[in-house]
């Protein structure tokens, strides 16, 4: 089976982690600030705050942004469900905004429209996260100018993203936004086997993330509310969680981070031998913006079903048949259970809905051959019956 995704470990990654594993540290030592500091650099951000999932860096952005009871938070309908559920781990409300049909991320037009509506009707959306689907980096020019006129602050969702660039600028550098979010899964473009990161330019929200990863306990003095006790002194000022990265999977993080741009320039060399090499079937390839470079963490065709006799699933259960371990990425977040129990329906968000009726994930990985690539572009060829 070529999987749709693969980590590539090197033995530099192993050395790493093993030179951990002969430390005196395996959590809370130097290479966790090392791995923050290489990843400010790299991304051109003032902060970096490590912790253990990207979904834990989601929940504590919103937490920092002051996202609570009686809040909005607004995101895209194609996304994993963390998009979302951060906002609802923070006792605030969710809501979603229909994507843009060519980039499949948050389109600012519809963003646009729902925040006039949304003014008039009285319930602005504290916060939106913009979910840099596949890699693209959303408009976030749009989506920024937006936020000055309505007040809402802004998280952008990069966990496809890193090593990715908007207007020539490497995502992350939090230019159009307050907190940037990598992801370190090991599908994902570097891997700390898990992990995740929350990038800011702000020294609060830096402050504030760097509580709340840590049972909101600190030992700087400027910090507490009285006098140390003696040297062994702590205190808890915030509820926090035990969010916090271990040695082990910064070091492998530090050392994947060399290689950064190597994977993604490998990454789009695959995606445009995609697209050459299904430009005459019934399927559209993905169109990217000139404004972006994308890190190309996913590479999801849409079937053309006006042209084909064959439907969606079947294509999809031929191609897996067939040793391709294509996926679908994703379903709709308003359409799980869990949010038509709030009262979301199935075609709220039309655009979304008809990408999930086309969609399909095919393998992009670093390592990937151009001869496993031939077999996948094959194996379409064989599934759309027009081989």
């Amino acid at each position: 089976m070529i999987p749709y995704g693969r980590q590539d470990i090197q033995p530099q990654d192993i050395e790493a982690v093993l030179e951990v594993l002969r430390s005196d540290f395996l959590t809370q030592g130097p290479v966790v600030p090392r791995f923050e500091q290489a990843v400010t650099e790299k991304a051109g951000a003032r902060h970096a705050l490590a912790v253990n999932s990207a979904t834990s860096a989601l929940h504590i952005a919103c937490l920092a942004l002051g996202l609570g009871e009686g809040d909005w938070l607004w995101t895209s309908p194609i996304t994993f469900v963390a998009s979302a559920n951060c906002g609802l781990y923070c006792g605030a409300k969710v809501d979603f905004v229909d994507i843009d049909p060519r980039t499949y991320n948050l389109c600012p037009n519809a963003l646009e429209a729902k925040l006039e509506q949304a003014e008039r009707e009285g319930h602005l959306p504290k916060v939106v996260v913009a979910v840099h689907l596949c890699g693209q980096p959303c408009d976030m020019q749009a989506i920024h100018a937006l936020s000055q006129r309505y007040g809402f602050r802004i998280i952008e969702d990069a966990s496809h993203a890193i090593g990715g660039k908007y207007k020539g600028e490497y995502i992350g550098s939090c230019r159009y936004s307050d907190i940037t979010i990598f992801s370190f899964h090991p599908v994902k473009i570097i891997t700390t086997a898990e992990g995740g990161m929350a990038l800011t330019n702000d020294d609060q929200l830096a402050q504030r993330m760097d509580l709340l990863r840590s049972h909101g306990v600190t030992r700087d003095a400027k910090l507490m509310t009285h006098e140390a006790d003696g040297p062994w002194y702590y205190q808890q000022v915030d509820l926090g969680f035990n969010y916090r990265m271990t040695e082990l999977q910064a070091a492998l993080g530090v050392s994947q981070l060399e290689r950064l741009d190597d994977y993604v320039a490998r990454r789009n060399v695959l995606a445009e031998r995609y697209d050459n090499q299904l430009d005459k079937l019934p399927v559209v390839t993905p169109w990217q913006h000139p404004d972006s470079y994308s890190g190309r963490h996913l590479y999801v065709i849409r079937l053309k079903l006006d042209e084909t006799s064959v439907s969606h699933r079947q294509v999809f259960e031929s191609l897996r048949e067939q040793g391709i371990g294509v996926n679908l990425h994703y379903i709709p977040v308003h359409t799980q259970p869990y949010y038509q129990a709030m009262g979301f329906q199935r075609n709220d968000f039309p655009e979304a809905q008809r990408y999930y009726a086309e969609a399909i994930s095919l393998p992009l990985f670093p390592t990937m051959s151009t001869a496993q690539q031939d077999e996948v572009v094959s194996a379409v060829q064989q599934a759309l019956e027009v081989a």
